[in-house]
């Protein structure tokens, strides 16, 4: 059986930019296409999964919730990585983080882009 397509989607945008929504989106498709899905959360992208805060926000309201389209990322076995200088600055720790969230730096990202997964940044 051959390996599954990776997809490696970089969210640097928060709140306020709905193309943090369309990543999300873009993420939900992929696996919905049966990618292998790594999220990577930098800069604002990172406020997505401190606790409680996606069920809060909802940058296109025509969307599914980002905070649906979180956990279908995790329950399809996708991983969701955060930048740690990123959460560090906005005082976040593992602890803040929504369960199933890894802090992780670039190297983490750069072995899965290296391995040939499709890689696209919101």
């Amino acid at each position: 059986m051959s390996e599954k397509q990776k997809m490696v989607v970089i969210v640097t945008n928060g709140f306020n930019d709905e193309r943090s929504s369309v990543a999300w989106s873009v993420a939900n498709g992929g696996v919905g296409m049966g990618f292998e899905v790594t999220m990577f959360l930098v800069s604002s992208g990172v406020d997505w999964v401190r606790k409680g805060a996606a069920n809060l926000a909802r940058p296109n309201p025509l969307d599914p919730p980002i905070k649906d389209m979180i956990q279908t990322v995790i329950e399809s076995g996708g991983d969701i990585l955060v930048c740690p200088p990123c959460a560090g600055v906005r005082g976040y720790q593992s602890d803040d983080l929504i369960d199933g969230v890894t802090l992780a730096g670039s190297a983490a990202m750069l072995e899965i882009a290296k391995q040939g997964a499709v890689t696209l940044s919101f």
